[in-house]
């Protein structure tokens, strides 16, 4: 097939993915500078955000999938040029999800205190105060995150990943300024922290709605508050949306469960495991940009009925993902160690980091881009029931079963985190390429 062909061009790969790739790697780098900025208000502050966040991380991660199950709607309905379609699935996406978050965000905000204090249990009085105060400003924003991350999926599913790249990077550097002036300028601890956040978060959702009323694109949507529910097309929305939920839920809840098995490790042991899920998450950021840019390219290949194409492209982002992922992994082995030490980690630590990360720069690049990036073609072509039964089997009998098999009862420490994880990444690698090669992912429709 020569490459005049083929439906998308090297230079519109490129333009697609460069910004989704950027606008990942920005939001990983603000996120850790946030962290470390909360963490100069004390060690109440820097626990209260730790614990709310891994709420506020699963409810967000199910309004980011939903998004994307929207964004795989329109995308197809884009490829096969029926625009009418393709603005009414738009409206759907912004109602179904802006729905469901401030219904969310209503009950978190009513059953604030219980909802904290079944999920903690008995942790300080002080922690458990900071955490209330940073929980109701971050359920305030569920509505917002999720009104943007519906809207920015929209843009993606044409093509247009750079306008979100800009309205996210404007919103980390706010962010960032904010919690400088709250916290250290106003004294305001960790309600500055949240403050900030809801803020940036306000002016993410109205920034990107102003920018999809503009008739420059493809896709246009006006007259928010006329939109009614056209329970089909949100059928179809959901069908793709829930399974990618349940299945980022499950992951999240899996770390979780983790956590708690490496907090019997003791203090190192807790440190260094939290510098590598860092160290780790930011060395395949990028790569999961190019999975989130190639559900728009199978989404659009799909809807223009070309699956050749579909399992072409596949095929060549998986290939610039290697790249990537090889890359990223050697650039972040190289900076451990002066992480380490800028961390002030001690010495046990910043060994135990050091090791872990040696071993995943060897064994990530050999099976995780398989492991991954052709789940989120599968996903775009509606595959997503087989997608989320597979993630979440291998994620909880090798990542979690595995781990504490090999923590509690062989003594392994912390890299045995890392060998669940290891047998995760292969056995799903294994999977996803043969449901691949089989094609039945081609089976399924969308619209």
């Amino acid at each position: 097939m020569e490459q005049q062909q083929h439906m998308f061009t090297n230079r519109m790969i490129r333009n697609l993915l460069i910004p989704v790739v950027l606008e990942q790697l920005l939001n990983s780098i603000m996120g850790t500078a946030d962290t470390m900025m909360v963490s100069n208000v004390g060690s109440a502050a820097i626990s209260a955000v730790s614990l709310v966040d891994s709420i506020n991380v699963l409810v967000i991660q199910a309004f980011s999938a939903l998004a994307a199950g929207g964004a795989i709607v329109c995308a197809q309905y884009i490829g096969q040029r029926n625009k009418e379609k393709a603005n009414e699935s738009a409206r759907q996406v912004l109602f179904i999800i802006t729905a469901i978050s401030a219904a969310v965000s209503l009950i978190c905000l009513v059953f604030q205190k219980p909802l904290l204090r079944l999920i903690f249990g008995s942790v300080e009085a002080e922690v458990m105060r900071a955490s209330e105060t940073y929980f109701f400003y971050t359920a305030l924003s569920f509505p917002f995150i999720a009104a943007y991350d519906s809207a920015a999926s929209i843009f993606r599913a044409q093509d247009n990943t750079k306008g979100p790249m800009l309205i996210s990077m404007i919103s980390n550097v706010m962010n960032i300024a904010g919690n400088a002036v709250m916290i250290w300028g106003f004294h305001m601890g960790v309600a500055g922290a949240a403050l900030s956040t809801l803020i940036s978060r306000v002016f993410c959702a109205v920034v990107v709605l102003i920018q999809l009323r503009k008739d420059r694109q493809e896709i246009v949507v006006r007259d928010y508050i006329r939109i009614r529910p056209n329970w089909s097309m949100i059928k179809r929305i959901l069908g793709i949306g829930i399974p990618s939920g349940v299945e980022n839920s499950m992951f999240q809840l899996g770390k979780l469960a983790i956590q708690s098995t490496v907090s019997t490790l003791g203090t190192a042991a807790i440190a260094a495991q939290a510098m590598t899920n860092i160290l780790e998450n930011l060395n395949g950021i990028a790569a999961i940009g190019v999975g989130v840019g190639l559900m728009t390219i199978v989404g659009q290949c799909l809807g223009a009925g070309r699956q050749d194409e579909a399992v072409y492209y596949i095929k060549k982002l998986c290939v610039i993902a290697e790249v990537i992922i090889i890359i990223s992994c050697l650039g972040v082995f190289a900076l451990t160690k002066p992480i380490t030490i800028l961390g002030g980690m001690e010495k046990e630590s910043a060994d135990m980091c050091f090791h872990m990360m040696m071993w995943i720069t060897i064994v990530k690049p050999l099976v995780w881009i398989m492991a991954f990036i052709p789940g989120y073609g599968l996903r775009a072509a509606g595959d997503v029931k087989f997608s989320m039964i597979t993630s979440c089997c291998t994620m909880w009998v090798c990542r979690f079963c595995l781990c504490v098999f090999l923590i509690r009862r062989l003594g392994f420490g912390p890299m045995g985190v890392w060998i669940g994880m290891f047998a995760d990444w292969t056995v799903r690698s294994i999977i996803f390429t043969w449901r691949f090669h089989s094609r039945k992912w081609l089976q399924h429709k969308v619209i």
